[in-house]
């Protein structure tokens, strides 16, 4: 019950912090956004607990910017070109895939990655005791 805790307060947060950044920046956002903030956040904090958080904090930062890259990408092509939503378009940024990822998103991902890693590893030891991280930029 408590891993079903934890990911459930850590999806129910991503996807809070997801929305509500859409909202600051873009002025709007849409519910599959919550969902996939929430996917993201888990993510970041799963993949920590994998390692037990031993990995150099940027190659969890690298590994997490891949997972939300590849949500986005996923997630775009359902949402907007399968069920037509129109959620988002980035056909007018640079380097972009079939509109639905593009470069400038994925570095302001690995931001929001690196924060999401940092918040969900403390969070995790103070709320349901999990191992301390130590984040080490650059390994031991």
């Amino acid at each position: 019950m408590k891993r079903i805790s934890e990911y459930l307060f850590l999806w129910a947060l991503g996807g809070s912090i997801y929305y509500t950044f859409e909202m600051v920046f873009r002025g709007f956002s849409h519910w599959s956004m919550f969902v996939l903030g929430g996917i993201c956040l888990v993510f970041c904090a799963q993949q920590g607990l994998w390692t037990g958080w031993s990995e150099p904090f940027w190659k969890q930062v690298l590994w997490c910017t891949i997972f939300v890259t590849a949500c986005e990408f996923i997630t775009g092509i359902i949402v907007n070109r399968w069920m037509h939503w129109e959620v988002w378009d980035y056909t007018d940024q640079f380097m972009h895939l079939f509109g639905q990822i593009c470069l400038p998103f994925t570095i302001i991902f690995s931001g929001l990655c690196a924060v999401g890693i940092l918040v969900s590893g403390y969070l995790l030891h103070w709320l349901y005791g999990e191992k301390k991280p130590k984040f080490q930029m650059w390994g031991e």
